[in-house]
């Protein structure tokens, strides 16, 4: 291996291999814990080091890195305590995520590390997000992304790609060639002779660099970086270098030729920078001897340290309390001056006035810049807030949701507008498995809005009129709200952007122009879990949310003897249980109205709920009136069959006889 020091001088030249040796040392010795049953998985990036290692060492202390796991260098490299490190591979309370999560998929802002989900492809455009605040605090700071060659082919590698380089975001992609992915080798993993040739679909500078000479890496990457700090832009950097031990432990090396392996067994980043420097009189074989036994002496120190701490006990309420990061809802009151305005009105002027109140808020979506948006919702929002806070999207919502998180990271606040919530399923992976789950893992908030325009009633078809809101009350961590009318609409989104954590809010589009209501002008707040009692009875509850509350009001205008109880969930989750309980103790009967289909629905949960909390109240059946089990059909009479408007009514007075 051709080792060139260039102006680099004897002290950094020693620093560097004292920071290969130690990612080194360790791995070595986690193979004999392994070995000895002490550690239960292990991602070795034994052979990789040298990229890991360049990567740290040329990035500022305060720039992020988001490495993946086989990157124990970054970790050493931001000079975390062993101890903390062992701790978090054995589940205990001195990691990073209290248990909850192994090996390196964790972040820390103490050390600017955001680890990796198993899902690969998010991080990148969490890249972005980061890169997007760092551009706009105009600080001149750089973020170095991991991947390796087998989460090039996912499609969140070409979305980040994209976004970076269509708003020029400050980003080191680090592709870690590797050779395999687990065990399938890159000629079945895509047809481009080099990866580094992707780049030029997306305009964006790229370089392949020997992956196992740290001085290669270092010297090139110092080069890169400093021209990044001058010309911010997206930077692609494929690294040749190849994984010496299996995909994991387990799972050997078996499927490798041994000539391959011994071809790079000869290029070991390590050994081969070992032999050069005492080649060239820079280290002596008894430096390297002690710095050695110092490196494993640190180690076992730190395994004492981590052995000695007790074993994480389960508590019931930190695991839930964890969920969520906590948040003091602050009471805004508005005055007394009102105007009668839409939905769309209401949710564009909330918009607007958290955006005068929050100057860390941007809004990231499909065409919401100079044209408004679909419905038109943004319009004059880049003449007031600049295209830097109002930013108009490529088309790839996994990406873009993705970068909301990396905005939250960064210290801002973010909204995602899909244009229909149909399209959500494309940003689905980041929103249930990061963003749901980020302050759960490493305590880490998501502090990101994704508004949802949705619902039928107006012949747009299967995919443009879904209301998919059980898709996100399932999963823990994010909280979802899905108002009626225009005042609940504008002060739950106050809410929801004021909350720093995740929010799914829906906008029924049909609603958007058709409902009125007196609102206050100014800026006001409604608390989350609270639901509306919209008319007060004795013989029924009626439970609905979204466009479903208007269709139970006509039903109650069109038949004035029934009594019933209207509950507006507002919204779903948090849930208002007791507001339900109270008037289901008090009637005795309930029926549930949604806009969804019946199956897995929202109104199945809250049906069991009242089943199993309030059943000695019951006289009847409670009762679910939901949308046919089928996609939402297009044609007006297919639709109106389809919607559960007509078949509520009779649901209702049927159980009113029971």
């Amino acid at each position: 291996m051709n080792f060139e020091r260039r102006h680099l001088s004897d002290e950094t030249l020693l620093d560097l291999y004292k920071r290969l040796l130690k990612p080194r040392l360790i791995e070595e010795k986690m193979l004999i814990l392994i070995r000895q049953g002490k550690v239960s998985k292990w991602f070795s990036g034994i052979g990789q080091e040298a990229i890991s290692v360049g990567v740290t060492a040329v990035l500022d202390q305060d720039e992020y890195i988001l490495p993946m796991h086989r990157n124990l260098g970054v970790f050493t490299g931001r000079d975390i305590p062993l101890y903390r490190l062992f701790s978090q591979w054995q589940g205990k309370a001195s990691g990073f995520t209290k248990g909850r999560d192994r090996s390196f998929h964790f972040g820390t802002q103490e050390y600017k590390i955001i680890g990796m989900i198993s899902h690969l492809g998010p991080q990148l455009g969490v890249a972005d997000g980061i890169a997007l605040a760092n551009k706009l605090k105009k600080n001149g700071k750089v973020t170095a992304v991991f991947t390796g060659e087998g989460a090039t082919s996912e499609g969140d590698f070409h979305e980040a790609l994209n976004i970076a380089s269509v708003w020029d975001l400050p980003v080191l992609f680090v592709i870690e060639n590797n050779g395999y992915g687990l065990s399938t080798p890159t000629n079945e993993q895509y047809r481009c002779e080099n990866l580094a040739d992707k780049g030029i679909g997306y305009g964006m500078e790229s370089h392949i660099i020997d992956g196992n000479n740290i001085l290669e890496v270092y010297i090139e990457l110092s080069e890169i970086v400093d021209s990044m700090k001058v010309n911010p832009r997206p930077v692609l950097l494929e690294f040749k270098t190849f994984r010496m031990r299996g995909h994991e432990e387990a799972s050997g090396t078996k499927y490798v030729p041994q000539e391959l392996m011994d071809l790079w067994a000869e290029k070991d980043p390590v050994e081969t920078y070992r032999r050069y420097l005492i080649k060239q009189n820079i280290m002596t074989p008894t430096q390297d001897e002690e710095w050695r036994n110092d490196i494993k002496k640190e180690i076992d120190d730190n395994l004492v340290i981590a052995n000695a701490e007790a074993e994480i006990e389960a508590d019931y309420d930190e695991e839930l309390n964890d969920v969520y990061k906590p948040y003091d809802f602050e009471e805004v009151t508005p005055s007394h001056e009102i105007e009668n305005i839409r939905f769309v009105d209401a949710i564009s002027q909330g918009l607007k006035q958290s955006f005068e109140r929050h100057d860390n808020l941007v809004i990231m979506g499909q065409d919401i810049a100079e044209y408004g948006g679909a419905f038109k919702i943004t319009d004059g929002f880049v003449e007031q807030f600049g295209k830097s806070r109002v930013i108009n999207t490529p088309i790839c919502e996994s990406a873009v949701v993705s970068a909301g998180m990396g905005l939250s990271i960064n210290g801002y606040k973010a909204i995602v507008e899909m244009q229909f919530a149909d399209f959500v399923s494309t940003g689905f992976n980041p929103i249930v498995n990061y963003l749901a789950k980020v302050h759960y893992r490493w305590q880490e908030n998501a502090d990101v809005v994704v508004r949802m325009p949705c619902g039928g009633g107006t012949q747009a078809g299967p995919f443009h009129s879904q209301t998919n809101e059980a898709w996100f009350t399932k999963t823990p961590g994010l909280k979802v709200v899905y108002p009626a009318f225009p005042y609940d609409a504008k002060g739950l989104l106050a809410t929801a952007i004021n909350d720093p954590n995740p929010v799914l809010f829906f906008e029924h589009k049909q609603l958007y122009r058709s409902v009125y209501q007196d609102v206050p002008k100014d800026y006001y707040t409604l608390p989350f879990g609270k639901a509306s009692l919209l008319k007060e009875g004795n013989d029924i509850t009626i439970i609905a949310f979204g466009a479903a509350v208007h269709w139970a009001l006509e039903v109650l205008e069109k038949n004035p003897e029934i009594s019933a109880d209207l509950i507006d969930l507002r919204t779903l989750q948090p849930l208002d249980k007791e507001t339900v309980y109270a008037s289901v103790k008090k009637t005795n009967k309930a029926i549930i109205l949604q806009e969804d289909s019946m199956f897995g629905g929202i109104a199945s949960d809250i049906s069991a709920m009242i089943m199993e909390d309030c059943f000695e109240y019951l006289d009847g059946p409670v009762k679910r009136v939901a949308s046919l089990d089928s996609p939402i059909p297009f044609t007006k009479a297919l639709e109106d069959q389809y919607l559960p408007k007509e078949r509520f009514e009779i649901a209702l007075l049927k159980l009113l006889k029971y």
